[in-house]
C-alpha cells in the first residue's frame, strides 16, 4: 500500500479522534453545568422552606427588618459562588478545547513539515532555495502562532485576574451593606423591646 493512503487515513483517523474528544469535552462540560444548576435548585427549595417558616415566626416590623436584611448577604455569596463555579466549569471546557486545537495544530505542523521534507528529497536539482525558502515561511508561521498564544493566554490570565477582583469587590461591597443594614436594624429591635 502506498505511503500517501495511509496518511490520509492517519489524518482522517487523528481529525474523528480530535472531533469525538471535542465533543466529550463538550458534554462533560454540559453536564457538570447540569449537575450545579441541580444542586442550587435542591439548595433554594430547602432555604426558601426554611426561610418560610423563619418569615412565619416573625412578630414585629423591626424583626422583619433585621429577618430581610439578613437575607442580603448570603444571597449574595451564593450568586457569587455559583457564578464562580460556572466560570470555572466554562473554564476547564475552554482549557480542554484549546489543548485538542494545540494538539491538533502540532499534529498538523508535523506532517505539512514531514511533506516539505518528502518533497525537498524528490524535489529536482537547484531548488534548494524554494525549499528552504518554504521551510523558513513555515518556521516563521510556527513562531507567529506560538507567540499569538503565549499573548492570549496571558490576556486570559489578566481577564480572570480581573474578574476575581471584580468579583471580590462586589462580594465586599454586599457584605458591607447587609452589615450596615443589620447595624441599622439592630438598635430599632433594642429601641422598641425596651
Amino acid at each position: 500500500m502506498s505511503a500517501i493512503p495511509q496518511q490520509v487515513f492517519a489524518r482522517q483517523k487523528a481529525s474523528i479522534n480530535t472531533l469525538v474528544a471535542t465533543q466529550s469535552a463538550l458534554f462533560a462540560g454540559f453536564e457538570k453545568l447540569i449537575d450545579l444548576n441541580l444542586k442550587v435548585i435542591k439548595a433554594t427549595m430547602d432555604e426558601v422552606a426554611l426561610r418560610s417558616q423563619q418569615a412565619a415566626d416573625v412578630k414585629d416590623p423591626q424583626e422583619a427588618l433585621a429577618f430581610s436584611t439578613g437575607l442580603v448577604q448570603p444571597s449574595a455569596e451564593k450568586a457569587l459562588a455559583y457564578g464562580k463555579h460556572v466560570y470555572d466549569i466554562v473554564a476547564g471546557v475552554q482549557g480542554e478545547l484549546v489543548k485538542l486545537g494545540e494538539e491538533h495544530i502540532a499534529d498538523n505542523q508535523a506532517q505539512l513539515s514531514e511533506a516539505i521534507d518528502q518533497m525537498a528529497k524528490n524535489a529536482p536539482t537547484g531548488t534548494e532555495g524554494a525549499v528552504a525558502l518554504i521551510k523558513s515561511s513555515l518556521a516563521t508561521a510556527t513562531s507567529a502562532y506560538d507567540s499569538m498564544t503565549k499573548a492570549a493566554k496571558q490576556a486570559a490570565e489578566v481577564a480572570e485576574s480581573n474578574l476575581n477582583a471584580a468579583a471580590n469587590a462586589t462580594f465586599k461591597a454586599a457584605s458591607d451593606a447587609a452589615d450596615a443594614a443589620n447595624k441599622v436594624a439592630t438598635p430599632r429591635s433594642r429601641r422598641a423591646a425596651a
